[in-house]
């Protein structure tokens, strides 16, 4: 039977004349020497009766009522419109084969998702699917009092998006520790799921640092915990909390064969989280730490397609494919073939934990790596790099080409690029709604070889560049060279 990884927002069309809804989102500047930190609520142990209740038989089970009662306070309702125009064609017209201009109708497409409110000042994290694309965004609380809100930043590589309504006092859930969580511990899923009011749910950990490849993203951070919590399509952002009613978690994928809940739901863990929100709200962008390797995690599948190739015959580290010149890695040492055994003290195994390990840090951080080398164990401190290969974090002005470009991208085959009589290029291989590539009718499958004058040879060349995009040229598969002019 076929499984479906989805992404679960909620979503419907309506078509209208007119009536349109004139609020927008607007990205909140801060202005320069503006130090404003955003106040995340910690933490706290709190004054409750025992987390165990005892029937007649002595027996213990948990009690989540002062997790739930606490934690719906603060998981509010996101609706979320896409405006769209559709042209309208008079059958009449079409059946005669007769030409006709038609007419444009808009369109919305309204989705519900959810939201965790974690400051009291109004600040509130959500999916980045979630208000992806939208051009209006409405708040709805748990006591019914409803906001329009502003999204301060998001970032599709964590589907993680940070929003702000202008309240105070507000409820919300202290951060607790995904890093905390065990096998087999309760946890509640709170959400506005299906068009329904605020809904708890329950269930067990029922594995960490998953990894499902639905962030289509090379830079794409994916190491969920896995729960058999039930959630439903318009759970996407709400809430997963511990029985102290901490939040461990942002909600964001089901695995199922239907659409609806049979199986396993997926969150985004605390730890990338809470990172992603401080560097949305100091500085409007993600700080993401590169290591500067390619690797691969060592299991069975490995040891049976390259174990005799390299030596390794037990399971167990992260094989290091490639080491990027002059990357973080390759200044502190580490080679090619090196198997990479912890981070800081942590292991990893598989790929999944070692990018949580790496995404919650900043460009600049020191981490320690402990790694085997022709049997023996070593470490070394690595000063983690930015895409561009610098300590320094970015700011506002510094653009990220790949994410303005709008699109999945890989690097030109040989073959191509000699047929085509180019040095290299970076080809297009899918364009995403609301980027330069659709905005400027770029078609799939273009090579590009210059951005603003700059040679591209390959996708890596990408992260080299940091300036507002003026012009890109390239080449199509058929031998069709363009050029354009991107005008503000």
């Amino acid at each position: 039977m076929k499984r479906n990884v989805i992404l679960f927002a909620c979503v419907t069309l309506v078509a209208v004349a007119s009536g349109v809804v004139s609020s927008t989102i607007t990205t909140r500047m801060m202005d320069e020497g503006d130090n404003e930190k955003i106040t995340i609520v910690e933490r706290h142990e709190p004054q409750l009766s025992p987390l165990f209740t005892a029937d007649d038989g002595e027996q213990r089970y948990p009690d989540l009522t002062y997790a739930a009662e606490s934690a719906v306070k603060a998981v509010v309702s996101i609706e979320s419109v896409k405006r769209t125009n559709q042209q309208y064609i008079d059958p009449f017209y079409f059946f005669f084969g007769m030409p006709d201009d038609g007419m444009t109708i808009p369109r919305e497409a309204r989705a519900g998702g959810s939201g965790v409110i974690i400051s009291k000042d109004g600040y509130i994290v959500t999916n980045n699917h979630v208000i992806e694309g939208a051009s209006t965004l409405r708040v709805k609380l748990s006591d019914g009092r409803e906001f329009n809100a502003t999204v301060i930043g998001s970032d599709s590589t964590t589907d993680v998006a940070l929003l702000k309504i202008e309240a105070q006092d507000l409820p919300t859930i202290p951060f607790g520790s995904s890093d905390d969580l065990r096998l087999g511990e309760w946890v509640l899923a709170i959400g506005y799921p299906m068009g329904l009011q605020s809904t708890v749910t329950a269930g067990i950990v029922s594995a960490k640092a998953r990894s499902l490849g639905a962030i289509d993203s090379r830079y794409g951070i994916e190491s969920f915990i896995q729960t058999d919590a039930v959630v439903n399509p318009g759970n996407s952002g709400g809430a997963l909390v511990n029985i102290r009613g901490e939040l461990v978690g942002i909600n964001t994928i089901i695995k199922t064969s239907t659409g609806s809940y049979v199986g396993y739901s997926f969150a985004v863990p605390e730890t990338i989280v809470r990172k992603v929100v401080v560097d949305l709200k100091e500085s409007g962008v993600v700080q993401r730490a590169v290591l500067g390797i390619s690797f691969r995690a060592v299991d069975q599948t490995f040891i049976d397609q390259m174990g005799e190739q390299t030596g390794i015959n037990s399971v167990g580290g992260i094989y290091v494919a490639e080491v990027v010149e002059s990357g973080a890695a390759s200044k502190a040492g580490i080679r090619k073939g090196d198997i990479i055994t912890m981070i800081d003290g942590v292991a990893v195994n598989d790929s999944a934990t070692l990018l949580e390990q790496i995404g919650k840090r900043r460009p600049g951080d020191k981490i320690k790596l402990t790694f085997k080398r022709d049997g023996k164990e070593h470490s070394a401190t690595v000063t983690l790099q930015n895409k561009a290969g610098e300590t320094k974090l970015l700011s506002r002005d510094d653009v990220d080409v790949a994410a303005l470009l709008g699109g999945k991208f890989i690097t030109a085959s040989e073959s191509l690029c000699k047929e085509l009589d180019i040095r290299g290029g970076v080809q297009v291989q899918k364009i995403t709604s609301g980027g330069l590539l659709q905005r400027v009718r770029i078609s799939q499958g273009f090579i590009i070889t210059h951005i603003n004058g700059s040679a591209v040879y390959k996708v890596e060349d990408l992260d080299r560049l940091s300036e507002k995009i003026s012009s890109i040229e390239g080449i199509y598969p058929n031998g069709r060279a363009a050029s354009y002019m991107i005008v503000e």
